[in-house]
């Protein structure tokens, strides 16, 4: 199991992300939008398209602009299209399978956004 984490609260969980330039890409349906905020923000990639963000909002925390996601993304990487993948501070784990003792140990990994230019 793939989440993301921010503020010790899970954002995400997914069995399968799409992964693009290192980043991990949840599906729409694995989303806690409780935590979400539309954000104006948009930046462009020249291979992927425009992206728009999301702010994430935690016990009473904001930490803007921390998720991205590209509602019409390029033919190239049109898999991905409204799925949200993560940055600034909010962690991916990749949970293992748990162990015979009952336990398991997350694997961190940092999210970034590739190639982009912020507008706001």
């Amino acid at each position: 199991m793939i989440r993301a984490v921010w503020n010790g609260v899970v954002l995400a969980e997914a069995e399968h992300t799409r992964v693009v330039e290192g980043n991990h890409y949840f599906p729409p349906e694995s989303l806690r939008r409780e935590y979400f905020a539309e954000s104006r923000t948009r930046s462009l990639c020249f291979w992927k398209g425009v992206a728009h963000y999301y702010s994430l909002q935690v016990d009473g925390l904001t930490n803007p602009d921390a998720a991205w996601y590209y509602p019409k993304p390029s033919p190239l990487v049109r898999k991905i299209k409204d799925h949200v993948a993560f940055w600034q501070g909010v962690v991916i784990e990749d949970v293992p399978e748990p162990a015979k003792d009952g336990t398991n140990t997350p694997t961190p990994r940092r999210g970034h956004p590739g190639h982009h230019r912020r507008r706001k």
